[in-house]
């Protein structure tokens, strides 16, 4: 793997007598302790003096997620002796766009996901990162293209080039299962899509339910069909497919979106299959629909769902999870469906070029795994950090994955990816026919174009 930190400018690389000095009492981790990638610490060291120097840097992390962010900016104050200045927001995609109109932009913004970073491309309010960059993501992130492909947009003159670097990502083409039910009913782990597909089949032989889907959630009632279908999607068709699907440039209603509402309508519209019943699905609490895995006798025994979703589990839960398989047949390798933040320069200078030299070190990543909460595409990163065997699982995932997107809800305007697309697989799971539910999605589409 390369052992290179490279930024725009040339005159960024100095000679070694920077801030290596562990002189930061706030470090979490002590330099040279326990088994970090140092050597990537104090190879940045060595190439950089900020000394003086001030960076602002604002983005959605609030509580104790700003704690952790702050944990990893230490060790850019200490390498360089540069002072950070981090602010979090609830409001981070309103205040973004206010400060960068306003000329008032912090020199790094983080991006909770691709859409609004493309906005302010095009806009001219970000600075295209190093064209290296980009070389690097290729060569040290699992699935690099599609990091590469998700960081980058089109500027007001229509130029493209790289704006984006991801950084902490978030899973969520995952089945939670209780091992303790799986191991007494002998059911296996299924590992591709028609294995998952013949497991259901043997539950619903053995009358029992083998899902537990729940797409309530208050005004945004919906949203986790919305991430079965993209699961779906990059399982059926080429990631370009997907890319285009996520920009309309193929309709809402093409054959192949079809397909992937009618695959999903086999699982969520399978009486058989869900517990409580049709009915129950839409109606059903996302944050409830699970506890049905730790029922006995379990009254369901799969939830496809995101890492986060623990986090409503009963708090004696015996649970576990695997991956949201491909189809072999379809032989379209691992992709991978989540979420994440990148970072971006909205107010260019020596030290914001510097930082996103940091984010490619070893170190930036591991100190923020070791404590937790953290995902990282990063091939190079020590495995054995991790603050949980489930983030490590979880991790292997990602690393496994021959494809990665962004959750094309996210990605779509708003009206379309937080509303109908929302409401129309509600409609879609109450009886609605796929064709008749995509084409007023693509109808509604048509009307804000």
């Amino acid at each position: 793997m390369k052992k290179m930190y490279l930024a725009s400018a040339a005159a960024l690389a100095l000679s070694a007598g920077g801030a290596l000095a562990d002189g930061h009492v706030n470090h979490v981790f002590a330099i040279g302790d326990g088994d970090f990638n140092w050597d990537s610490y104090t190879a940045y060291a060595d190439a950089f003096d900020l000394s003086g120097q001030e960076l602002t840097i604002t983005g959605p992390w609030t509580g104790a997620d700003a704690e952790l962010v702050n944990s990893v900016i230490d060790y850019f104050e200490s390498a360089t002796g540069a002072t950070v200045q981090y602010s979090g927001s609830d409001n981070f995609e309103q205040d973004i766009v206010i400060a960068t109109q306003a000329g008032s932009a912090p020199n790094i913004a983080v991006f909770p996901q691709p859409g609004l970073m493309t906005d302010l491309a095009a806009r001219g309010a970000l600075t295209p990162l190093a064209p290296e960059i980009a070389d690097w993501v290729r060569a040290n992130y699992a699935a690099g293209d599609s990091w590469v492909s998700l960081g980058t947009a089109v500027n007001a003159d229509g130029e493209e080039g790289l704006y984006g670097f991801f950084y902490k990502v978030d899973l969520k083409s995952l089945v939670w299962y209780s091992p303790e039910a799986f191991e007494e009913a002998g059911y296996d782990i299924p590992t591709t899509m028609e294995e998952l597909i013949a497991l259901s089949d043997q539950i619903v032989a053995g009358g029992e339910t083998p899902w537990c889907i729940g797409l309530g959630s208050g005004g945004a009632t919906g949203w986790p069909a919305t991430d079965w279908v993209e699961d779906i999607m990059l399982r059926t068709q080429s990631p370009e497919v997907y890319d285009d699907w996520v920009t309309n440039a193929i309709p809402f209603n093409d054959e192949r979106v079809v397909n992937a509402l009618e695959i999903f309508g086999s699982f969520a519209r399978n009486a058989d299959y869900v517990n409580g019943g049709i009915e129950a699905v839409s109606s059903t609490d996302f944050r409830e629909s699970p506890l049905g895995l730790f029922t006995f006798p379990a009254e369901c025994y799969m939830h496809r769902q995101a890492s986060f979703i623990p986090t409503f589990f009963p708090e004696d839960a015996d649970s576990d999870f695997f991956y949201f398989p491909a189809y072999e047949s379809e032989d379209l390798g691992n992709p991978v469906l989540g979420a994440g933040t990148l970072f971006g320069i909205t107010q260019d200078s020596e030290a914001a070029q510097a930082f996103m030299a940091f984010l490619q070190t070893e170190i930036s990543h591991e100190v923020w795994m070791a404590q937790s909460g953290f995902l990282t595409p990063h091939n190079g990163v020590n495995l054995d950090l991790f603050a949980s065997d489930t983030q490590r699982q979880m991790n292997d995932i990602l690393l496994g994955a021959t494809t990665f997107r962004f959750d094309a809800s996210d990605l779509m305007p708003s009206e379309i990816g937080q509303g109908i697309f929302w409401s129309g697989m509600v409609d879609y799971v109450g009886g609605e026919d796929a064709m008749s539910a995509t084409t007023r999605i693509q109808d509604r589409w048509n009307e804000i174009q």
